[in-house]
C-alpha cells in the first residue's frame, strides 16, 4: 500500500509557520488551515501560462523545499505543449508511483480481460464412491481476488467457488493431504529493497502463486473482564495458523490505549503487549501472515470439511524449492477443477484505488513467469522476468533506459528510481493504448475514493484529478491527469524527494493541483 510507518506527519503546521501559510496562499491557493477556517476567498487562479509558470516557480523555492529536490512535469495531451518542468530528467523515489509502470506493463501485455487460473490437481479422478486416493494439490498461479473483502467478509464464501469445482468433479472424500501448491512463483516471498520491518505491516505480505485474505488475518484486542485482566485476543478469519502470545493488561478508564504487536521474521507468533481501558471499543490490528500457501491449504480443508467432504491427512504447502527436489509434472496430473480470478482490468483498479503491494508484485510475477522457456536460467526468480519484461515494455514506450531503474513493482524498494519525464511519457503513451479507459479508470479520483479520497475536496481539482500517490519516509509523489478550467487534458509528474519531516508536502501538491484545474488559459496562447 501507499503508507508506511515512517511516514511524514500530514497535520496541519503549527503556529510557528503561520507566516508561510500566509505566504503559500498568496503565491498559490489557501494552506489546509485556511480552507477549515475559511477565513479568505480562494485567490484568483492564474489566466496565462506565463502567470502559471511563474507561481509554480515561486511556490517550489519556497523556504521549506531549500533542502528537498522538486521533480516536474507537465505537459498538454491536447497541444504537446510542455507547461511546466523543474528537474525533468533527474531520478527520483517514486514510492508506489511505481505501480503506474507495473500496470501498464501487466495491461499490455495480458490484456485488460486475462484472468488468472487456480487449479485443483490430483494424480487420478475420483473412484465411483468419489474416493480421491491421494494429495489434494491447490495450484495457484497469483490470483490475488480469493478474500474476505470481495465476498461478503466471509473466507469460507470466498473459497466456495474452489469447493464446488471439487465436488462437482464427484469428489467426497479425500485419503491424502491438501497442499497449496505456490511453486509457480520462483524466488522468496518479498520484493528485492524491501526493508525487515516491512514485513511486519499489512503492506509487506508475503507475495505467493497461492495467495488467500491478502496474506493477512485481523488482530481484534477488547479488553478482558475486569481490570487487571489480560485484554481477549482474537483473529478474523479464525485459524490457529498463528499463534498469539498475549502480554496485555486491562487498564481503568481514562488511562490511554498503549498497544505493540511485534512479529518476528519467519514466525507465524504475533507478540501483543501493552494495555487497554476496560471501557474501550477495542483495536483491530492488520497482521501478515508467514507461509501463506499452508494458510490457504487450512483454509481450503476447513471448507471442504464443513461441506461434507472427509479429509484424512492434513494441510501443508509446497514451494518451489520443494518443487525442485519433487518436480510437479502439471501436465501429467488430473485437473478436477479451477477458478478464474477477477479480470485484469478490475485488478488494475484493486491495485491502484488503494495502493496495493501485494497484488502489483503478484501481477509482476505472473507476467515474469509467462515469459519463463526452457532456455531461461534455472535460478532466474519471477521478479527477474517481471522485471525485464518491464524494461522491454518501457522501451517500446518511448522510455529511455537510463531514466528509470526497478528492481520490483509496487514501489516499496527505497532503490526503485524514475524521473518526471519517464512518468509523463509513459501516461503520453497508456493515452494511446488499447487499454487506456481501463488504465484511466483505475487511478485514484480526487475527493472521491482510493488514496485521494480526503484530498483535495472543495476545490476545483475534486472529481477532475485522476492521480497515483506515492509515499515513502523521505518521498511525496502524485502523478496523473487533471483537465483544466478551460478544458484541456494535461498529465502531470510532481516527486519530491527529502523534504524535511517538519513540513507536510502533500498540502503543497494539492494545492498546485487545485490551480491546474482552475487555470483558464490554454497552452495555444
Amino acid at each position: 500500500m501507499n503508507c508506511h510507518k515512517h511516514l511524514c506527519y500530514y497535520g496541519f503546521m503549527k503556529p510557528s509557520a503561520a507566516l508561510f501559510c500566509l505566504s503559500l496562499a498568496a503565491v498559490l491557493t489557501l494552506s489546509a488551515a485556511a480552507q477549515e477556517q475559511k477565513k479568505a476567498p480562494l485567490p484568483k487562479p492564474p489566466a496565462t501560462l506565463a502567470e502559471l509558470r511563474q507561481r509554480l516557480t515561486n511556490h517550489i523555492e519556497l523556504p521549506p523545499f531549500a533542502s528537498a529536490l522538486w521533480g516536474v512535469k507537465i505537459v498538454s495531451l491536447d497541444t504537446g505543449t510542455t507547461v511546466f518542468e523543474r528537474n525533468p530528467g533527474k531520478l527520483f523515489s517514486p514510492a508506489s508511483n511505481s505501480k503506474l509502470y507495473t500496470v501498464a506493463m501487466v495491461l499490455d501485455r495480458l490484456g485488460a480481460d486475462y484472468q488468472i487460473k487456480t487449479s485443483l490437481y490430483a494424480q487420478t479422478r475420483p473412484d465411483p464412491s468419489g474416493t480421491l486416493a491421494g494429495d489434494l494439490i491447490i495450484y495457484g498461479r497469483g490470483d490475488p481476488t480469493i478474500n474476505t473483502r470481495l465476498s461478503g467478509g466471509s473466507i469460507y464464501q470466498a473459497l466456495d467457488p474452489l469447493v464446488r469445482a471439487l465436488t462437482n468433479a464427484g469428489v467426497t472424500q479425500i485419503t491424502g493431504d491438501i497442499v497449496g501448491d505456490e511453486s509457480f512463483f520462483h524466488g522468496p516471498p518479498f520484493g528485492s529493497g524491501w526493508t525487515w520491518d516491512d514485513l511486519e505491516n499489512s503492506y509487506g505480505a508475503e507475495i505467493s502463486a497461492l495467495t488467500i485474505n491478502d496474506n493477512t488475518l485481523q488482530l481484534l484486542v477488547k479488553p478482558g473482564p475486569r481490570v487487571g485482566m489480560p485484554c481477549r485476543l482474537s483473529l478474523s478469519p479464525a485459524t490457529s495458523w498463528v499463534t498469539l502470545s498475549n502480554r496485555t493488561e486491562t487498564v481503568t478508564n481514562g488511562t490511554p490505549r498503549d498497544l505493540h504487536f511485534y512479529h518476528p521474521l519467519g514466525q507465524n507468533v504475533i507478540y501483543v503487549s501493552g494495555q487497554l481501558p476496560l471501557g474501550n471499543a477495542g483495536h483491530a490490528e492488520e497482521i501478515t501472515v508467514r507461509n501463506p500457501a499452508g494458510l490457504f491449504a487450512a483454509f481450503f480443508k476447513e471448507a471442504l470439511v464443513r461441506r461434507g467432504v472427509k479429509v484424512a491427512g492434513t494441510a501443508r504447502s509446497a514451494s518451489w524449492l520443494d518443487r525442485e527436489l519433487q518436480p510437479l509434472a502439471c501436465d501429467k496430473l488430473v485437473e478436477l477443477g479451477s477458478v478464474s480470478s477477477l479480470p485484469l482490468r478490475d485488478i488494475a483498479r484493486e491495485i491502484q484505488k488503494p495502493s496495493q503491494n501485494l497484488y502489483t508484485d503478484l501481477m509482476l510475477a505472473h507476467v515474469g513467469e509467462t515469459t519463463r522457456s526452457t532456455n531461461t536460467p534455472a535460478r532466474a526468480t519471477s521478479e527477474d522476468l517481471g522485471i525485464q519484461a518491464l524494461r522491454r515494455f518501457l522501451g517500446q514506450a518511448g522510455i529511455r533506459r537510463d531514466e528509470t531503474i526497478f528492481e520490483e513493482g509496487s514501489g516499496l524498494s527505497r532503490n526503485n528510481l524514475t524521473t518526471p519525464n519517464a512518468t509523463v511519457t509513459l501516461f503520453q503513451y497508456m493515452h494511446r493504448h488499447k487499454c487506456s479507459q481501463v488504465y484511466f479508470d483505475a487511478l485514484p479520483i480526487a475527493g472521491v475514493d482510493g488514496t485521494l479520497r480526503n484530498r483535495m475536496k472543495d476545490t476545483p481539482a475534486a472529481g477532475n484529478v485522476h492521480a497515483k500517490t506515492g509515499t515513502l519516509r523521505w518521498a511525496n509523489s502524485i502523478s496523473g491527469h487533471v483537465t483544466t478550467a478551460a478544458g484541456e487534458h494535461w498529465v502531470f509528474s510532481m516527486m519530491v524527494n527529502r523534504c524535511p519531516a517538519t513540513h507536510s508536502v502533500r498540502g503543497d501538491l494539492d494545492a498546485i493541483l487545485a490551480m491546474l484545474a482552475g487555470f483558464t488559459g490554454r497552452t495555444t496562447e
